[in-house]
């Protein structure tokens, strides 16, 4: 019996999968209307349109149909949702973008660019290295430099920009080299809680830093061929472990491994990754994404027998590669030079998922010796798959423009290979520059009848989520494990759990780390992984973490230890019995009048000094307490300076109407916050705020966030034990205590929500 996770007539589909693709997913009019009639006909119109640029494209209709039925091969979110539709979106996930002259001039035109790739919904990086440092001077106009951070505060903005007016959610990655003279300021950048959250931060460390560390050298901060100062490396080292620490950034880059076995080191410098680091990318660098999904693979699963066939999964990598590659062909994108740069290369990054469930399947226990070496099997088997493919579509269609062929068979990573791949490079040259990467998988993954994440561990196997109801009531209903899911169903709701069934939270680090130095063996690109690591876990062993991945042959690392800037944190409790109606507060409903002012109401006064006026502004925000709960009711703005007073006078009236009736309020902040001032915002506390109405909405976010953050039910392990407090957060979104960090990104496991930044 094979695996009968993702079984093709969707029986066993989970109601979360179903409503991701209803939400995400599912092609529908602007009305509304659906359009794809079920989960298959998203998987038809994927298909059609994939196969459009073959000479047979019915043919290839029906094989890349093969592939996506049944979930074994997921494309990226993007290509699911943009595929076959007339909307005017790029199907690349990523992109990192043209370096930064150091000029005015250069610096917007880069954010220009910025914008128009956020527009269509490609996530970016950018290497902020290249602007000079903070006080430096500036020739020409005798002034000094406000260094890269000023400018990452604008770029941050203008994302929030973009997403306030309807555009997908923006998402990018802002790297640092470890020797720039600013390096400090940039390592402690997002100890401030409200900066930069659109961004990810990543230090790029070369060897001769991770050499310096080791010998407890000095370390020169340079620019511009100038030494501005000489720090101690073990120092600056400890800097950066010590904000990653406390509040889970800056990441780690290994750039000098990274362009070492670059295959297309002969022809391009690599200074950034996209958003999750799974893909480091040269300047216009654009890659898309899909994963294989291993959990769907397992033949005779929970027996002694149960192994992964790989035929099934070499034939499905084999299909993917060449739907892959016609999205080079079919996609749109942003930038004509992100389109030219994809086109020269044809680089595609494919790779798995569902490998914990895989390996639960499997009876072997995540990060153990058998799991290292059943995991290597698996992706020596998926990567010839995959670089087989590539050389037979080259010899089919030709090889990317840019293939040299010495050139590209000196390369560390393609000397590894097996050799018949290498005679087959030889002979016929390879389609993809670069084939393999593991992305972020969550949301697809939740999809795909809520399996494993990538290559991450199962970070919880049950956990109860709240529904709305049409009628505004809520009830909780079970979220599972695909995994765990079958093996109910094979063995009984009450059976024994096996040795295997073991989830984030009982995993070590260094469990961890084997299992990404073991895949980033087979990947030819990177990966994106987070490492979770407890709360208690003291700062000399955390700090061994990043050590340990750079020693055992990783280009990158993440962590996550929970900590109060990165969220607010919950303490768990014990879930309600799955069904039972929760009483909770209906979504606002501007039919239904809002309850009586009470005599007295609890509150805060915040105070705003705007640099264009003389007078400060007061802000006042009154709260509602019911049963021992707060929620805005109320909010007054005053201020001696008259200027303002018709708009301010609307806008509390506005506004504590919107208070008073209660339900979701969180977009009055982030209306507010995407209001540009036409005659220019202002820096405050070290942030660009573009308008004084975009000032307030920090206010009014500020304190909802503080007044309403729930206390609510916690995810449970399959046996009744709840999980350790601070291993989830609340969804921005859905509210509900569900978000995890994994694979570099936020992650809902209630409703969905995604973000990488």
């Amino acid at each position: 019996m094979d695996s009968l996770i993702g079984v093709s007539r969707l029986d066993h589909l989970a109601d979360i999968s179903r409503q991701i693709w209803e939400m995400k997913y599912r092609l529908k009019q602007p009305d509304g209307t659906p359009i794809d009639a079920d989960i298959p006909a998203t998987w038809r119109r994927v298909a059609a349109a994939l196969a459009d640029p073959e000479q047979d494209s019915e043919r290839w209709t029906a094989e890349f149909y093969q592939a996506l039925d049944g979930f074994r091969f997921l494309p990226a979110g993007r290509i699911l949702a943009g595929a076959g539709t007339d909307r005017t979106v790029t199907l690349f996930n990523c992109f990192v973008m043209g370096r930064i002259p150091d000029s005015m001039a250069g610096i917007f035109e880069s954010l220009k660019e910025a914008a128009l790739t956020l527009q269509q919904g490609g996530g970016i990086g950018y290497d902020f290295s290249t602007l000079r440092p903070k006080g430096a001077l500036v020739r020409g106009v005798g002034a000094d430099a406000s260094g890269p951070l000023s400018f990452m505060d604008v770029w941050d903005s203008m994302c929030r920009t973009i997403m306030s007016a309807g555009a997908r959610r923006g998402a990018m990655m802002a790297t640092m080299r470890a020797d720039h003279p600013d390096i400090e300021a940039f390592v402690d950048a997002k100890r401030d809680p409200g900066r930069l959250r659109n961004f990810n931060l990543s230090v790029l460390v070369p060897d001769a830093f991770m050499a310096a560390v080791e010998q407890d050298g000095p370390w020169d901060l340079v620019f511009d061929g100038a030494v501005y100062r000489t720090v101690p490396a073990r120092a600056l080292w400890d800097r950066i472990m010590q904000a990653t620490y406390d509040v889970a950034e800056p990441g780690v880059i290994f750039i000098d491994r990274i362009n070492q076995r670059n295959n297309l080191w002969y022809v391009e410098q690599i200074y950034a990754t996209n958003p999750c680091g799974e893909q480091p990318l040269p300047p216009y660098g654009a890659c898309l994404l899909g994963s294989i999904n291993l959990a769907v693979m397992v033949r005779q699963p929970f027996s002694a027998d149960a192994e992964v066939n790989l035929a099934l999964m070499q034939r499905t990598v084999r299909q993917a590669v060449r739907m892959m590659d016609n999205v080079v062909d079919v996609s749109r994108f942003p930038l004509p030079q992100q389109q030219a740069e994809a086109k020269a290369k044809r680089r595609i990054g494919l790779g798995i998922t569902g490998l914990a469930d895989a390996l639960i399947q499997c009876g072997v226990r995540y990060g153990s010796d058998a799991a290292v070496a059943l995991t290597e099997q698996w992706m020596q088997a998926f990567r010839f798959a995959a670089y087989e493919a590539s050389i037979d579509l080259a010899a089919e269609k030709g090889p990317f423009p840019l293939f040299d062929r010495d050139q590209y068979l000196a390369g560390p990573t393609i000397r590894e290979l097996e050799p018949e791949l290498r005679e087959g490079i030889r002979r016929y040259g390879i389609r993809n520059a670069l084939v393999t990467s593991i992305a972020p998988t969550g949301t697809i993954s939740l999809m795909a009848d809520n399996i494993s994440s990538g290559l991450e561990p199962v970070f919880a196997f049950s956990y109860n989520r709240t529904v709305t109801q049409r009628d505004g009531s809520k009830k909780t209903e079970e979220v599972s494990d695909a995994a765990l899911r079958l093996y109910r169903r094979l063995n009984g709701r009450d059976a024994p759990l096996t040795d295997a069934f073991v989830d984030a939270q009982t995993l070590s680090p260094a469990d961890h780390v084997r299992m990404q130095a073991v895949v980033q063996r087979y990947i030819d690109s990177s990966i994106s992984k987070t490492i979770n690591c407890p709360a208690d876990l003291a700062f000399e062993a955390f700090k061994d973490v990043y050590r340990s991945a750079y020693q055992a042959g990783c280009k990158g690392c993440t962590t996550y230890r929970p900590n109060a800037v990165t969220g607010s944190v919950l303490s768990l409790s014990p879930p309600p019995p799955p069904g039972a109606p929760v009483v909770a507060a209906p979504p606002t409903d501007l039919t239904t009048p809002p309850p009586p002012r009470p005599e007295a109401l609890e509150g805060a006064t915040y105070k705003i000094k705007w640099p264009d006026s003389d007078h400060a502004i007061y802000i006042t925000i009154n709260d509602l307490v019911v049963e021992g709960k707060r929620r805005p009711f109320e909010i007054f703005i005053n201020s001696k300076n008259m200027e303002h007073y018709a708009w301010t006078v609307a806008l509390t009236r506005m506004v504590s109407a919107v208070f008073r009736r209660g339900g979701d309020v969180s977009f009055v902040s982030e209306e507010l916050k995407a209001v540009f001032d036409p005659r220019g915002g202002q820096w405050m506390a070290g942030r660009y705020v573009p308008s004084l109405l975009a000032a307030i909405g920090d206010v009014i976010e500020r304190h909802v966030h503080q007044s309403t953050a729930p206390s609510a039910p916690s995810a449970s392990l399959p046996d009744g034990a709840t999980l350790p407090p601070g291993t989830a957060r609340a969804c921005p979104k859905c509210h509900q205590p569900t978000l995890i960090r994994a694979e570099g990104c936020d992650t809902c496991l209630s409703c969905g929500y995604a973000k990488c930044g």
